[in-house]
């Protein structure tokens, strides 16, 4: 699989090349900032910033070349021949037409498995445990960065598949109608996931129905070989007739892949694990239900693509450490500890968290900060209330902040006599925090992504993101 010039001019219809010195092994970036010395930068044009306004910095950053738009080819005459004799220099109509077109002709020349992973929740915890599991089982595989799931990311990832991969798992998010059935068409998933189906980006796609809808079309251009893994416990997407196979995953014992006998003490979940007729005991080092909704999925992919019993069930079992989910940290001056779950939030991973922080047993003083969950739509002002009322089922939270506009549904409901506050910003809430911390205190930290909350967490905590403790 060559990165040629044959492949280019078939890939791109009417693309020029300026210079065509090739990278032996080309990797991609579409930012100046992180990029490193061999990629080809790809100038896209944001709603706020053009990429065509950093080529500059990128080629002088050691970039292999960089692919350009028409009517931008000006930023070109700020450079040095000489430098651009030894780059790569494409220029086409649309880079982000591009990105999208080379990635799906590279993506065709593979034909080892490609797992696709969407759902509202925990995509990136399963991506994670299967690669952990497939990585232990011997085999090679290429995994989306991070939570790269959007048509660019998702194309970044797919240029990185080599001829040595033995799968490659990507995960596909959604926010608008319309964007799993062009992620599943760029994607070209062999086997997928749909971890599960909840109340979030409904401004966009609507109701949990129509949710689940958008969801299945991960599936849509599945052939007669395709599998897909469906939460069977969630009825919205297993009491579906699909015109393909598929394996279910939940606590129901009309799954195949089933946890049974869970329970929480603490520190930990223990359950029974069952894949299909067998049955093995499963403890995980957080107590969280969610990470066994992970396992559960990861399982039941791992097994599908050949992995031994006994390899998933050693590897399952080991931390997993992801940034913003449930990541424990230290706070500074060795005032106790901190839970990083501000990646996301939803109804129901606000709910499931919270019910992880309450069965956390400690003597240490317990203070949730929680944020704004965005994207609900109209029902905004209902789940916020509900998120006051669900309060109730943590009473071992002492007190607890408030952050954005949307919680000020939420002050509504809370228990009488517990201690409560509301801050405009996060901001506000690391003073607020700093100011009533106490020794040994225990901070929950859940918000969406765009209140900033983690932010909050970088300024507070003492270790670095992706380092674990315990509690």
């Amino acid at each position: 699989m060559r990165f040629d010039e044959h492949f280019i001019t078939g890939a791109l219809s009417n693309v020029s090349i300026l210079y065509n010195t090739f990278p032996q092994d080309p990797q991609f970036s579409v930012n100046s900032r992180t990029i490193k010395k061999g990629d080809i930068f790809i100038a896209l044009a944001g709603a706020y910033k053009d990429g065509h306004d950093y080529v500059v910095e990128a080629l002088s950053k050691g970039a292999a070349g960089c692919i350009i738009e028409q009517d931008k080819q000006s930023v070109l005459s700020q450079i040095d021949v000489d430098v651009l004799k030894n780059k790569l220099v494409l220029v086409v109509q649309d880079t982000l037409q591009a990105l999208v077109r080379l990635a799906a002709a590279w993506r065709a020349q593979f034909t080892y498995p490609v797992i696709g992973i969407t759902g509202s929740v925990g995509k990136t915890s399963t991506k994670e445990l299967l690669a952990n599991i497939l990585t232990a089982s011997g085999k090679k595989c290429i995994v989306s960065y991070d939570n790269q799931n959007t048509k660019i990311g998702l194309s970044l990832n797919m240029l990185r598949m080599r001829q040595y991969h033995h799968v490659a798992i990507f995960e596909l998010g959604i926010s608008k109608r319309g964007e799993m059935a062009e992620l599943a068409r760029l994607a070209q998933p062999t086997n997928a996931i749909i971890t599960n189906i909840g109340h979030q980006h409904m401004d966009g796609l609507g109701s949990l129905q129509d949710i689940a809808l958008e969801k299945r079309d991960i599936f849509k251009y599945f052939t007669e070989e395709s599998i897909g893994i469906i939460n069977g416990d969630q009825p919205v997407i297993s009491q579906v007739a699909y015109p393909h196979p598929v394996i279910r995953f939940g606590a129901k014992t009309t799954n195949q892949i089933q946890a049974r006998k869970v329970r929480i003490d603490g520190v930990h979940v223990n359950f029974v694990m069952k894949i299909y007729k067998n049955k093995y005991a499963i403890q995980l080092d957080q107590p969280h239900m969610g990470a066994v909704s992970n396992v559960l999925a990861a399982t039941a992919a791992a097994h599908l693509l050949g992995v031994s019993e006994q390899v998933i069930v050693q590897t399952v079992q080991k931390p997993l450490v992801i940034a913003g989910r449930f990541e424990q940290l230290k706070l500074k001056s060795d005032l106790g500890n901190i839970i990083n779950d501000c990646y996301n939030a939803s109804p129901e991973s606000m709910k499931i968290s919270l019910l992880a922080f309450q069965s956390i047993e400690t003597p240490a003083h317990k203070i949730a900060v929680l944020g704004d969950m965005l994207g609900l739509g109209v029902n905004s002002p209902f789940w916020h209330r509900q998120l006051g009322r669900f309060l109730r089922k943590v009473p071992s939270v002492k007190q607890v902040i408030l952050v954005g506009n949307l919680v000020q549904w939420t002050q509504e409901t809370v228990p009488v006599g517990m201690q409560v506050t509301i801050v405009p910003c996060w901001q506000d809430a690391v003073d607020l925090l700093r100011a009533t911390l106490q020794n040994k205190s225990l901070v929950l930290v859940k918000g969406s992504l765009g209140i900033g909350l983690g932010n909050l967490v970088d300024l507070v905590s003492e270790q670095k993101t992706g380092q674990s403790i315990q509690l």
